[in-house]
């Protein structure tokens, strides 16, 4: 088993979201954090924790971005951090697999399954150490969360869906034994 952080550069974590029932609005979250304990051999054994900050969501809209912070969403003052916690990861094919764990959000915690895809690794990377890459995705249904502002629309239908598509890009650093995680 080996310790790999979360390379924050080049790993994203992403969001999509019906907007009046016509369009997507996508966002991210620019401060993702943390730690893979992975084995490559038995990666049934591996195990996975992250943080977001709320803070750091970014729509590329300001007026969005601060009420999506707001209570009526994020209420990062409040609930500064999302957590992930992987609890199992199934094999489903020779790449590829499933990552069941608990998502956190403004103190509510539901299970979710990440459809996830292992790109591989990379030894002696150009910045001089060992990377691993994983992208994955799932879709969550918002309300689960408390996450239930919403406006209803004259025409009908609602603002914004109640489903969220969640995909994490993310490429990890490997640790050397005693170094700070």
């Amino acid at each position: 088993m080996s310790v790999y952080q979360i390379d924050t550069m080049h790993s994203s974590a992403e969001f999509s979201v019906k907007h009046m029932m016509i369009s997507t609005v996508k966002g991210v979250f620019e401060d993702l954090q943390g730690r893979l304990d992975f084995d490559a051999e038995n990666p049934e054994d591996s195990k996975i924790v992250a943080s977001i900050s709320t803070a750091s969501v970014n729509t590329r809209v300001e007026d969005r971005d601060n009420h999506l912070r707001s209570a009526d969403f994020f209420d990062a003052e409040n609930y500064p951090k999302m957590k992930f916690e992987s609890t199992d990861i199934e094999v489903s094919g020779e790449n590829t697999g499933k990552v069941t764990g608990d998502l956190t959000i403004r103190d509510t915690t539901k299970q979710v399954v990440f459809d996830v895809e292992y790109l591989g690794e990379m030894e002696n990377s150009p910045f001089g150490d060992t990377r691993v890459g994983f992208v994955g995705s799932t879709t969550i249904d918002r309300e689960d969360w408390n996450l239930t502002w919403n406006q209803a629309l004259e025409a009908g239908g609602v603002l914004v869906s109640k489903e969220v598509k969640i995909s994490i890009d993310v490429q990890a650093v490997k640790q050397e034994v005693g170094e700070k995680v």
